[in-house]
């Protein structure tokens, strides 16, 4: 609580927060492990009534851990306590498929899905920008299985891939951008990222496209009610297809794992 009116006080409004990151992670600092039995009375019992007498309006949610353990947060969801002040779930990809996501919202469709954390990279002199198969892994599965959003690790880091705890913090994990004084390098985060930040706006809603192998996709309708289509090959051959809507067609390709985004 005491975090939260400190940052409104500082003009930041929180939209939402976890209990804790990586609950079932041990290595991690400064955090601990947490079984969903004490997450779950902590929100019920603690949090969410402590928030509800303030007037706190930041949601609550769930988990923040990896969909390999689904019966984590789909016990807090069942939970009568804890999950009346719980809005969704939120999840990784460390461990685990996108496609888990949707057994989460099946099992509570009036509860929400986030994917909060995940770390896309290459290693130090890598020749070209590989985006196909975390796009196609993280954002693209992540949004087609009902993550309302997507949030990768992190937005920027310096050469040394800091600042982090040292002990736990990731000694390789780079952000979308690197920070070297006044010098910015980019990322395959970044240009994995742009490939739908600068399309997909916020109130935009997911619409139905098909897949074809190797050919992911996911397809938005904008609030502007324009249609952006995200397709990544990650095949290592040039794969040509078919855009369809509404009785028009388009023939277009993507060379080897690559990335296209399409708007009309």
């Amino acid at each position: 609580m005491k975090y939260i009116q400190g940052m409104k006080a500082e003009g930041i409004n929180l939209r939402a927060i976890t209990v804790q990151n990586e609950p079932l992670n041990p290595k991690n600092t400064p955090s601990m492990v947490m079984f969903a039995t004490e997450e779950g009375a902590f929100i019920g019992k603690y949090l969410g009534p402590a928030f509800r007498e303030a007037g706190i309006t930041t949601e609550i949610q769930a988990y923040d851990h990896n969909p390999d353990v689904l019966s984590y947060p789909l016990s807090i969801l069942a939970d009568p306590m804890a999950g009346k002040y719980v809005v969704g779930t939120a999840l990784h990809l460390y461990g685990g498929d996108s496609r888990e996501f949707t057994k989460v919202h099946e099992a509570y469709p009036n509860k929400n899905v986030y994917m909060t954390e995940q770390s896309i990279t290459q290693g130090p002199g890598a020749e070209t920008i590989d985006i196909a198969e975390p796009v196609s892994r993280v954002l693209i599965g992540s949004t087609r299985n009902w993550s309302r959003n997507v949030l990768l690790w992190n937005l920027a880091a310096d050469p040394r891939f800091g600042p982090h705890t040292g002990n736990g913090g990731c000694t390789v994990c780079a952000g979308a951008i690197t920070l070297d004084g006044d010098k910015a390098a980019f990322n395959v985060a970044y240009y994995a990222l742009a490939h739908f930040s600068k399309f997909v706006g916020p109130g935009s809603v997911r619409i139905g496209s098909s897949e074809l192998e190797q050919l992911s996709t996911v397809a938005f309708l904008t609030p502007e009610g324009k249609v952006v289509l995200l397709a990544a090959n990650t095949g290592n051959f040039p794969t040509q297809f078919y855009i369809v809507y509404h009785g028009m067609s388009a023939s277009t390709s993507l060379p080897a794992e690559s990335v296209g985004t399409y708007v009309w």
